[in-house]
């Protein structure tokens, strides 16, 4: 059954890309939980609107080594699967001290329920999430980059 109240993440992480070929573990339980609508994050996902888990960056290893990543926005580097291509991490400099990874790559997913929205001005025209989270119409860097405090 998926985790619900607040604090209740699982303490360990594992998951993988679509191929297997890179494998992730995290030593410790999500900071937070987010959906982002941005438009840099739906392309790089390919969904309509990205969900993330922010993790405590020291606490997260990725097999085999992912390489130095990609920046085509400033302030944002992300990390892909070298074989099939699979978005493994992202980090945003307005949010330093985490790792921001991919729900869909995770075997936990069902236990990480999100806790706000980012980004929701971006947000499709068409898509309606009536979950009652937060929504922040831009980075939602005062509530995200609070995660680790």
């Amino acid at each position: 059954m998926p985790s619900e109240a607040p604090g209740t993440y699982p303490d360990h992480l594992t998951g993988r890309c679509y191929c297997g070929a890179s494998s992730l573990l995290a030593r410790a339980a999500p900071l937070t939980v987010a959906l982002c609508h941005c438009t840099d994050c739906r392309r790089w996902t390919g969904a309509p609107v990205a969900a993330f888990a922010a993790l405590d960056p020291g606490m997260v290893h990725i097999a085999p080594d992912p390489g130095p990543g990609l920046s085509v926005a400033e302030g944002v580097r992300r990390w892909t699967c070298p074989r099939c291509g699979s978005p493994l991490m992202a980090v945003f400099d307005y949010l330093p001290g985490q790792v921001y990874v991919p729900l869909g790559i995770l075997d936990q997913a069902a236990d990480l329920a999100p806790r706000v929205h980012s980004h929701a001005d971006a947000a499709l025209p068409w898509l309606h999430l009536d979950d009652g989270l937060p929504r922040a119409g831009g980075s939602a860097r005062d509530t995200l980059g609070g995660a680790g405090a």
